[in-house]
């Protein structure tokens, strides 16, 4: 079958399913083709249907949200995406902006067809200034290696999701990125300074500043920062950096019920402690972890496990601060606190996720944010409901920050009942979470899995002016359509 009939094809369905009026865009003839190719090169364009295939979907498995692109390029400057944005604004042809493909939320997914425009040729560390602590890279750097760089100048980039070893750092700042450290040092948009852009007229424009503080005008750099390539293509970052901590060490404190583990959060914060990290598994999370590591873990058959990450100016203000923890943590319950090998500990944070995906392939991953203290009721309801419904869910949690990772696996349920089972599970959750002062992502982003949801659950008058945000900034809705939410 044609990639264009598929492409016409599936632009009327998602008329009709997402309830609104699909933007009349061109089909890339192959007139565009050979202009698109004039920009770029040969070499960074292809057309090729198995390569195409690669940049259909990002880390969603469930391939009914897999969508074909028409073309796909690898521009190497600002310059190129400028020319790519100015051709494709006039020719009414979408594009969808894409880093690694790492993203959980399929907001680097083509749903109309068209462009996908990938960063990950435009890969360099630029500067790294040890003496004003900043550095400067392009969009398709991965955040391991700007952490590596950071390290080899004697200096710390705080930016830390799980996934760091396979992100890029443009992904990072257009979903706003959370991670492991966010408790101390904040999210994504905390670590940058400023940013270059291309708007979707073809307009490079630099936002923000190297600056303590800023009150001219609108904070435009932060609109963009999370806006997951609705408003503009990222093309250069100026990234904060910090002292190397001087002293760090990760303890694993194991529980015998939720409650007690989440509620040394608040306990660690009135104490004075102020955790670099504080990464929450279920039991169930570490049976899986533990299943699919071949691994044996502590005290897996009934444990709950808080992991604690904490820095000290040096020996004796890092072993006071452990003490403080290990006594918060026993007063609080715990069955044990250890020591972690954090090669060891970190590897079972951050493998909960592919051992879900271990035990089943087509799963909805929830990136709900709720007050810290309502973590445990967001699990009482995630119990009821999985009673309910008949699911199993797989938790881990940013507990210091209330990102809780819910991922519901659909299991036994059958094909033609998990939509429904889903659809219902999503609607009680939610009503839960938001009646809980909670959101619907606290760092995956809402992309296009979660679009539904952004219309049920957002304020009308805070939904109109995200859509009046777009429509200026985008006038011809080119850019990452049919993202968020729908514009008419």
């Amino acid at each position: 079958m044609p990639v264009h009939f598929v492409y016409n094809f599936s632009r009327e369905i998602l008329s009709l399913l997402g309830g609104y009026t699909v933007p009349k865009y061109n089909l890339v003839t192959s007139d565009i083709i050979s202009r698109l190719e004039q920009i770029v090169g040969s070499k960074n364009i292809t057309t090729d249907p198995e390569k195409l295939e690669l940049y259909s979907h990002d880390e969603e498995s469930d391939t009914q949200y897999h969508k074909m692109p028409e073309v796909v390029l690898f521009p190497e400057t600002a310059q190129q995406v400028s020319q790519i944005l100015k051709l494709a604004n006039s020719e009414l042809i979408p594009v969808v902006p894409r880093a690694a493909g790492t993203g959980l939320a399929c907001a680097a997914v083509p749903i109309h067809g068209g462009i996908v425009l990938s960063v990950e040729k435009m890969n360099k560390i630029l500067e790294v200034n040890t003496d004003s602590m900043y550095m400067v890279v392009e969009p398709g750097v991965r955040t391991d290696d700007i952490q590596a760089a950071a390290t080899a100048a004697g200096l710390f980039y705080a930016g830390d999701p799980c996934s760091g070893d396979s992100c890029f750092i443009g992904g990072n700042v257009a979903t706003n990125a959370g991670g492991n450290r966010a408790v101390k040092y904040g999210t994504t948009r905390q670590q940058v300074y400023e940013l270059e852009m291309v708007t979707a007229q073809g307009d490079i424009v630099n936002l923000g500043g190297r600056l303590a503080k800023n009150s001219t005008g609108y904070n435009l750099e932060q609109l963009i920062i999370g806006s997951e390539g609705t408003l503009g293509v990222i093309t250069k970052v100026t990234l904060k950096l910090a002292p190397q901590p001087k002293e760090v060490i990760d303890l694993l404190g194991i529980f015998p019920d939720v409650d007690a583990a989440i509620g040394i959060v608040p306990k660690l914060i009135k104490a004075g402690v102020t955790p670099t990290s504080v990464e929450f598994m279920d039991n169930d999370t570490v049976k899986s972890v533990e299943h699919f590591l071949n691994e044996k873990l502590p005290h897996s058959d009934r444990g709950h496990y808080v992991l604690i990450q904490v820095e000290g100016i040096n020996e004796e203000d890092l072993e006071d601060k452990s003490v403080s923890i290990d006594e918060l943590c026993n007063e609080n319950g715990a069955i044990e606190v250890l020591v972690g090998d954090p090669s060891k500990v970190w590897k079972w944070r951050k493998s909960y996720l592919e051992a879900a995906r271990h035990e089943c392939l087509i799963m909805a991953k929830e990136d709900m944010v709720v007050p810290v203290d309502k973590i445990p009721e967001v699990m009482r309801v995630a119990t009821q409901l999985n009673a309910k419904y008949g699911v199993q869910t797989r938790v881990a949690a940013h507990a210091g920050d209330g990102n809780v990772h819910l991922t519901i696996l659909k299991g036994s349920i059958p094909d033609a009942e998990w939509e429904k089972t889903i659809y219902d599970y999503h609607h009680e959750v939610y009503k839960a979470v938001y009646a809980m002062g909670g959101k619907l992502s606290g760092e995956h982003g809402i992309g296009y899995k979660r679009k539904k949801l952004m219309h049920e659950f957002t304020n009308p008058v805070e939904l109109a002016m995200m859509q009046a945000i777009k429509k200026a900034l985008d006038p011809n809705l080119i850019l990452n359509p049919g993202k968020i939410f729908d514009v008419e």
